[in-house]
């Protein structure tokens, strides 16, 4: 099997959308002989973060000595980055084998399994046969009955800020979708929860640990001192480290300090993480489409920001370090909060363009642009990703251009941008 032909099996099972329950990993799991319970992990939930807080932790493990595992999604730069092991995605070669293996397991069950289903069994028995120290396990979709949820007692449960998001699914009230997050809870275990949680939030999450006989902790971002800001990354100063945070804007101080208190937790099951290891690890953090700069000449910003939180987010970045208004070119999917996303971020543009993203998903672009003109009156839709991009260019006339609103729409402008723009003046 090709590595082209092993994607293109896996995508395919895309139809079968995203249905809760985990009775069909698990059979295809004991299948295939269980190999997630001969892993330890550190296990991340959340709506906003949960992705800037898994490479934080798991950079400071490989720095740290660990050959550690890690899990994420959805992917930004190319389907192998889901799987990655000491920052490096899994070969071509590797990911075509391990669909080749499963697949005989997958046609004999009588499941429908998805795509998440299949891409997490192969995750779980990649990090297997490499002998992962350590796994970071980020959730797909809520907590509860996401796939990765099968796993025993982990390391330490991670919960990052709870928003708005994924309403049809985990509920309508944010108790609603924490309590759904709060599932990968398990008894007599550790949580670590971001500290900027909204009390109804923190009240759900305190609730689960209590009920599960956890240790809560909670860090304090009052107690951060900021050392120095900038358009590319901030200093800061906590525990008595001081850390770089390589990922642009604010929000990244709440994610890396919950990385911080994640990893210290470590030490209440026997591992040790030094102060220098875990600022080495930091510093060392690289993450596509989270305000990612591709270019400074002119200044084009990536950024993943889909719900309302993440343009919040997107916003303060905005009002805090441009010092010109920006182009901005948005596309998000029909199941978001779109609407209240333009409100916020529309206003602060020079000029919008939008975009439909390569997804099923995907909102059109000229319904997108009826919302849209409502805060910018300057906003065209456009049908082409590329001409979008030439467009932006000329409308900022050296104006910031910002691409937002979802990470299938930054995995494929990335490559567009990159392509387009000299790397001389990146």
């Amino acid at each position: 099997m090709t590595y082209d032909s092993a994607v293109k099996y896996i995508e395919a099972t895309l139809r079968f959308g995203s249905k809760p329950g985990l009775s069909r990993i698990r059979n295809l799991l004991e299948s295939i002989g269980n190999p997630q319970d001969d892993l330890r992990y550190i296990h991340v939930a959340g709506t906003n973060g949960k992705g800037s807080v898994s490479k934080a932790v798991s950079s400071v493990l490989t720095k740290s000595g660990f050959k550690t595992g890690l899990f994420i999604s959805p992917y930004v730069t190319e389907f192998c980055e889901r799987i990655q092991i000491n920052g490096k995605y899994i070969s071509h070669s590797d990911l075509a084998e391990e669909v080749e293996y499963l697949k005989c397991f997958i046609e004999k069950s009588d499941d429908q399994l998805t795509e998440f289903e299949i891409i997490t069994a192969l995750a779980f028995d990649y990090f297997k046969k490499q002998n992962c120290d350590i796994v970071v396990l980020e959730v797909g979709l809520g907590g509860r009955f996401d796939a990765t949820n099968i796993i025993k007692k982990p390391l330490v449960s991670v919960i990052t800020l709870i928003s708005y998001d994924h309403m049809k699914i985990l509920g309508d009230t944010l108790p609603k979708i924490a309590y759904e997050k709060c599932g990968i809870i398990k008894d007599g275990g550790i949580t670590v929860s971001a500290p900027n949680q909204k009390p109804e939030v923190l009240e759900t999450i305190m609730s689960s640990c209590a009920e599960r006989s956890n240790t809560l902790i909670l860090p304090n971002l009052s107690s951060v001192k900021i050392i120095k800001e900038r358009i590319d990354g901030t200093d800061i100063n906590y525990g008595g480290t001081n850390i770089h945070i390589p990922l642009p804007g604010r929000h990244q101080i709440a994610n890396f300090i919950t990385a911080y208190e994640t990893l210290k937790a470590l030490s209440r099951q026997g591992i040790d993480i030094p102060n220098d290891k875990i600022a080495e690890g930091m510093a060392s953090v690289r993450f596509p489409a989270r305000l990612e700069i591709l270019s400074r000449s002119p200044l084009v910003i990536l950024d993943g920001a889909h719900n309302v939180n993440g343009a919040e987010a997107l916003a303060d970045y905005i009002n805090r370090y441009l010092r010109e208004k920006p182009v901005i070119i948005i596309g998000m999917l029909r199941d978001k909060e779109y609407e209240k996303a333009a409100a916020i971020l529309a206003p602060l543009a020079k000029s919008v363009i939008t975009v439909k993203p390569d997804n099923p998903r995907a909102l059109d672009q000229n319904q997108l642009a009826d919302i849209v003109k409502k805060y910018c009156h300057d906003t065209i839709a456009c049908d082409d990703h590329m001409l979008a991009f030439k467009k932006a260019l000329e409308l900022s006339n050296g104006s910031p251009v910002i691409i937002c609103g979802s990470l299938y729409l930054a995995s494929t402008m990335r490559n567009i941008v990159l392509q387009h723009i000299d790397k001389d003046f990146k």
